[in-house]
């Protein structure tokens, strides 16, 4: 070989190692590229849920007409404060490095979460506000066990302490590094998990997907203590003891509320995927069926209740069917197949129809049926769980453990403890809360208030002209009308 041979292969060879360091440099954009892309999709896939306006509208159709501003009104300051509660101290209690296993200790205020917190990845702001959507639920469904006798700056303070601490704390349990979590229980000291029973790989921890124990049965459990401590509204209850009818007075905002929930329950349940990426959307696809088919059958069985029981076909009991199975598949979605989301959602609307049933005999009065619907359907959806739950279908859901835990009955025996135990913390936390305000500034409005309606004596106008005309049966000479001067009781 020439010399002149020689110099043109080196040319060639340069060349030719240009061109791969070109390809390798366009590899690693485009490889960064997907990356990023996957990384948007996935932020873009969290901000996509909520539920307010569903609660807002069912609560509003629900309720006596001269109290429709009210529980608006309620709605709008749980999201508010829950969003301020939950930023300042409520996300740190729930996702902050554990203490104990018990209460997150630190990211007060959201300090670990700024530009450029993820080094490329996501720097968290979405987690943050996915889950606040989560504790603005847990908080308002407790305005409707509570609706048209309590205290409006109670039931802020109320917001508030849910918000802040109650619902925090059970997120950390289940979701965050607590001693029931199924992502990462109680790490030890090399950073291993230990979840209930075993503390080993063996065992999974708590399966609660989408929230029926740690949204739902929180807020209908505090719901339930609200209700008894408040009291029954005046004529809820006949003076034999035996319940009087209460209809809704608007059915279309019941309606069109229940359709809101129905499709703000996807932005939950598919969102509790956390992802797209990764097989995740996969996953997603498959809660959507199993949470269309629990409500579908939820509805078709209170219809078949309403009819065969009431003697008609009460829409009231229809929807609330729908939001009972809602309920009942939202821990289970991800890891049960759709036979056993009809079933799940057929003894929901059971579990609804019993236990608002039961709370009438109790001569508990709660409005919204928030507690049979929230409570114990959520409690339900728990068992649920560890009933018809399958180990391929656990891992299917991508949870951290590869085991039989489903299949030899040792994730019915957690399911039931965890359950068990989100009753107590819930009960007592917001019964004491409940309690301590009703002897520091009281609970209930006083029954001329109730009788005129919290709408014109709270907020100072009516939701409808025509009851401006109940309270004010004469117009002033100069058509103002003033706030109803009532006291608190």
């Amino acid at each position: 070989m020439t010399t002149v041979d020689v110099l043109d292969l080196e040319k060639k060879v340069q060349f030719l190692t240009s061109q791969l360091q070109q390809m390798e440099a366009s590899y690693n954009d485009t490889k960064t590229s997907i990356e990023n892309n996957s990384r948007d999709l996935d932020i873009a896939w969290l901000i996509l849920c909520g539920t307010s306006a569903g609660f807002a509208m069912l609560e509003a159709g629900v309720v006596n007409s001269r109290n429709v501003i009210n529980i608006l009104y309620k709605n709008i300051m749980d999201a508010s404060i829950g969003c301020i509660c939950f930023w300042l101290v409520g996300y740190g209690f729930a996702y902050g490095t554990t203490a104990g296993g018990f209460i997150g200790s630190d990211n007060f205020a959201i300090s670990a979460i700024y530009n450029g917190a993820g080094a490329g990845g996501s720097d968290g702001w979405e987690g943050f506000f996915f889950q606040f959507a989560f504790a603005g639920t847990a908080a308002t469904i407790v305005s409707g066990s509570v609706a048209e006798r309590f205290k409006f700056e109670a039931y802020l303070v109320y917001s508030g302490i849910c918000t802040a601490f109650i619902y925090p704390v059970i997120v950390h349990w289940v979701w965050g590094a607590g001693f029931l979590s199924a992502w990462g229980a109680r790490p030890d000291a090399n950073g291993n998990a230990r979840p209930l029973l075993s503390g080993t790989s063996t065992s999974n921890g708590l399966i609660d997907f989408a929230g029926s124990g740690v949204v739902h049965m929180v807020g209908g459990v505090s719901g339930l203590m609200g209700a008894i401590l408040v009291g029954p509204r005046a004529g809820r209850f006949g003076p034999d003891g035996k319940p009087k009818a209460q209809r809704p007075h608007n059915t279309t905002l019941m309606a069109l509320g229940t359709t809101i929930l129905w499709f703000g329950w996807y932005g939950f349940n598919c969102g509790s995927t956390l992802a797209l990426s990764g097989g995740a959307a996969n996953v997603a696809g498959k809660v959507a069926v199993t949470t269309t088919i629990s409500a579908a059958s939820g509805c078709l069985m209170a219809t078949i209740i309403s009819r065969t029981i009431e003697g008609t076909f009460d829409i009231g009991i229809a929807l609330n069917g729908i939001l009972a199975a809602l309920v009942g598949i939202t821990a289970n979605c991800s890891v049960v197949n759709p036979w056993m989301a009809f079933l799940i959602g057929i003894i929901s609307a059971w579990i609804y129809y019993g236990a608002s049933k039961l709370l009438l005999k109790l001569k508990i009065d709660d409005p919204l049926d928030a507690f049979p619907i929230h409570g114990a359907c959520g409690f339900w959806g728990l068992l649920a769980t560890g009933i018809f739950c399958t180990d391929a279908n656990v891992q299917y859901a991508a949870y951290p453990n590869v085991n039989d835990a489903c299949g030899r009955g040792e994730q019915f025996a957690v399911q039931l403890i965890g359950a068990l135990l989100i009753v107590a913390w819930a009960s007592v936390t917001s019964g004491l809360t409940f309690y301590v305000m009703k002897l520091v500034v009281g609970l209930r409005v006083s029954s001329e208030i109730e009788e005129a309606g919290l709408d014109v004596s709270e907020h100072g106008i009516a939701a409808y002209a025509n009851e401006l005309g109940k309270v004010f049966p004469a117009s002033t000479g100069d058509d103002q009308v003033t706030k109803v001067q009532v006291s608190y009781e």
